[in-house]
């Protein structure tokens, strides 16, 4: 069996003295206390905010973009109006006790560059985004000022509560200027290729050798650049490869790409000086960003692309990185400007790996864990298949008359449950142990692990996730009394391996003193 399963009590040491040896009457009243107080904060049962295991994120259901170009031309034919706040209809009931999430647009400001990724953040966030119609004519700053006016008025309301602006091209010039404006207002910023490097790009040049055509043809332009077919002819060899025929395989491409011939007539509706208006507009959003960056203090999260044609987001990631001092930078090699509309972009779960989505001023990573979707299911099933395939692991349990039987039918279908076993692939076969209790108790295995497993990486430049990603991805918490007791206080269903890195390594570790 990978490991002995048991309903156990926590261990007898109290959480803040480590080695400090408690009575049986010393422990209860101590554990007793704890329970008291998540009672008290009404988290004691492990439904995660109401959010069940294996929950839908929404991911994969918009195949391609036809619904992105239909929602587009929707808009287009009966928009007028001011800018203005709208909240998805796509996007799924949010958890209890839900962060604020304002999604900023890129320079066509339609607000619809997220719908990928409605239902993802719509579960775990309360998602609105904001709308620029065409014709409007708004100046940045007051762009600016109506965006304040919304997280002030959300922080009055809930001033220990963190709000989300997810910008996206010209909209993360407007979450820099936000930010940098309000710096005592608990922020947390994810910024999707920012526009700030607007005036290092080629789009100026690129634009007046065009300049003989109409607006229209010079838009027409620009989006072809920004369409990325090198990400989509990979999918679809990628698909290939795990079996898909030629024809099922390549029809994502050819279906993005007749959908952006069918609705090129969107452009029909534009006014004449459109485009002369957004290139003024994205350069002064640029500008002023720009200038303000030292007083922005807030949390950052960048996504920048190492394909974008339109901006030199990669360089600028680096440039950013160095000014903003607290910024994760996760890089998508072989992605294009319009991050958020191509597939294999999980957004959540890349703030969830980042340690940024919390309730309150301060990250815990017991109480604002957000369970695994089926999405990051099959991301793990996809890393491990190697593994399962050469390993081969069988999961047994003991029923209450001793029996023993293949599954997990003799584990306790509610927690508190204590999981004590040992390291024998170094630790990776929990990837399997845990997946198996996710499908068939529908139960998330929180491991206890080695602070060395949970490192501050300021720099992500993977495809997909490492091993330390599914670990938080997975509920794993660093090794201290105090996460055991809360962890067990919540009713969770905890994994520890006490043999420690010793264990995992399989030899004996030699220090080596040196003196100067």
């Amino acid at each position: 069996m990978p490991a002995a399963m048991a309903t156990l009590s926590p261990p007898l040491v109290h959480p803040q003295v480590p080695s400090c040896r408690l009575g049986p009457r010393q422990w209860h009243a101590s554990f007793e206390r704890i329970r008291f107080q998540f009672r008290h904060a009404g988290r004691l049962q492990a439904s995660y905010k109401g959010l069940e295991a294996m929950y839908d994120d929404g991911y994969g259901m918009v195949k391609d973009l036809d619904y992105y170009y239909q929602a587009l031309r929707e808009l287009v034919e009966h928009d007028s109006g001011p800018p203005r706040w709208f909240c998805p209809v796509d996007a799924s009931l949010s958890v209890e006790d839900a962060p604020l999430m304002l999604y900023l647009p890129g320079v066509d400001g339609m607000g619809m560059g997220l719908c990928m990724h409605h239902k993802a953040l719509g579960r775990i966030f309360e998602l609105r985004c904001l709308h620029i119609p065409f014709h409007d004519r708004t100046p940045f700053e007051e762009l600016v000022a109506m965006v304040e006016d919304v997280v002030r008025a959300e922080h009055s309301t809930s001033p220990n509560k963190p709000i989300y602006l997810l910008g996206n091209s010209f909209g993360g010039c407007l979450a820099l200027a936000v930010a940098a404006r309000n710096p005592r207002i608990d922020l947390i910023l994810v910024l999707v290729n920012p526009a700030t490097s607007f005036e290092k790009s080629d789009i100026k040049q690129l634009l007046s050798i065009f300049s003989p055509f109409s607006d229209h043809a010079c838009i027409a332009i620009t989006a072809l650049l920004n369409y990325n077919i090198d990400n989509e002819v990979n999918i679809a060899l990628s698909r290939m490869k795990s079996g898909k025929h030629p024809l099922e395989a390549f029809g994502r491409l050819t279906n993005n790409m007749s959908s952006s011939l069918k609705h090129t007539n969107i452009l029909d509706k534009l006014p004449e000086d459109t485009l002369r208006w957004k290139m003024e507009l994205i350069k002064t959003a640029a500008s002023y960003a720009n200038y303000r960056l030292h007083f922005v203090t807030a949390d950052v999260l960048l996504l920048a692309s190492g394909a974008d044609r339109l901006l030199p987001s990669k360089a600028e990631a680096d440039r950013l990185q160095k000014i903003l001092p607290k910024c994760k930078v996760f890089f998508f090699q072989n992605h294009g400007h319009s991050l958020l509309l191509e597939h294999g972009v999980h957004v959540s779960s890349i703030i969830k790996c980042a340690d940024l989505y919390r309730h309150s001023r301060k990250y815990q990573r017991v109480l604002d864990f957000i369970p695994p979707s089926t999405t990051e299911l099959n991301e793990v099933d996809k890393a491990s298949s190697d593994l399962t395939f050469r390993t081969c692991p069988a999961m047994f349990s003991t029923m209450e008359d001793g029996t023993v039987v293949r599954g997990l039918g003799g584990v306790p279908a509610d927690g508190p449950v204590l999981l004590v076993g040992n390291h024998m692939l170094m630790g990776i076969e929990l990837i399997s142990l845990a997946a198996e209790f996710l499908r068939q108790k529908k139960a998330v295995v929180r491991g206890i692990a080695h602070p060395l497993l949970f490192p501050k990486k300021e720099r992500t430049s993977s495809e997909g996730h490492d091993f330390f990603d599914f670990l938080k991805l997975w509920g794993g918490v660093p090794m201290t009394y105090k996460h055991i007791y809360e962890l067990l206080a919540a009713r969770e269903f905890v994994l520890m391996y006490p043999g420690g890195y010793r264990e995992a390594l399989h030899c004996k570790i030699v220090w080596i003193w040196t003196c100067k």
